[in-house]
């Protein structure tokens, strides 16, 4: 009836000649190490599902749009249409209250939405955020194991590196500022908080407009890590907007192209 498993016997022997009092100590301090421990391998693998294995890229699985700020889904709607015209399912991410909240929390709902699919059969899923969704699927990838989860990760003007516009908010008209707003000001410590460069796997492509006035200076939308490029270095003479970016037919075809069966390559000129 005794367990005799290695390292169990050892400790049998151990508090056997000792005192009552002092046996009971030992038993505790023991138990109270064992509970540290499995505390700790629960939270190491706090949404990490690394029995799977990093996605194949040539097998497509279905695509999950991330909406701005706001939470105003327009736009990605409008590209997830064009995404489903190719024959992949498409789905647009529902953001908690209004998209202005702390986008941890948005986070932690986009991986809801992963799990579901990885649940229904998909072998991956590629992301694409918008705006702020670009820095929330960021987020995503550091936290719930997107490495095993997505294949691919697409942000569109995203302030990866945060926005005078929101720093603005904060100082001048903090009540009118948000939690989302205040974590992506320039230098705020959730930003400092995410990985810098991004870890591939997943494949990135980072995708902004040096004509942005939203997120300024239009090159916060930069990735360290990944492919990363303003629209223009393609396409000269493209004007196009922060909230443009999801429709703009130029764009749309250099994301139909970054998330296709193919290598991940800067976007051809023929794009145009």
């Amino acid at each position: 009836m005794w367990d005799v498993r290695p390292g169990r016997l050892g400790l049998f022997v151990l508090v056997g000649g000792m005192s009552q009092r002092r046996r009971w100590f030992v038993v505790a301090v023991v138990l109270f190490i064992g509970a540290l421990a499995a505390a700790a391998l629960v939270q190491s693998t706090r949404g990490h599902g690394t029995h799977r294995p990093v996605p194949p890229q040539g097998v497509l699985g279905p695509v999950l749009l991330v909406p701005g700020y706001g939470g105003g889904t327009a736009g990605v709607e409008r590209l997830a249409e064009r995404i489903r015209a190719t024959g992949r399912p498409a789905t647009v991410v529902g953001l908690p209250g209004d998209g202005t909240g702390d986008l941890r929390a948005q986070a932690e709902v986009l991986n809801g939405f992963v799990d579901a699919a990885l649940a229904a059969g998909a072998p991956s899923v590629d992301i694409i955020g918008q705006s702020a969704g670009g820095v929330v699927a960021r987020l995503w990838v550091q936290e719930f194991d997107g490495a095993h989860k997505a294949r691919r990760v697409i942000t569109l003007g995203s302030p990866h590196h945060g926005t005078q516009l929101a720093l603005a908010g904060s100082v001048f008209a903090p009540d009118a500022c948000p939690v989302a707003c205040q974590q992506l000001t320039l230098g705020s410590r959730f930003l400092a908080d995410l990985r810098t460069p991004v870890q591939n796997p997943p494949m990135w492509l980072a995708l902004w407009t040096t004509q942005d006035q939203t997120v300024t200076p239009p090159a916060s939308g930069g990735l360290e890590g990944g492919l990363s490029l303003p629209v223009q270095s393609i396409c000269p003479d493209l004007r196009v907007a922060h909230s443009a970016l999801p429709t703009n037919p130029v764009v749309t075809r250099m994301v139909l192209a970054a998330i296709g069966p193919g290598p991940l390559v800067r976007p051809a000129a023929e794009l145009c």
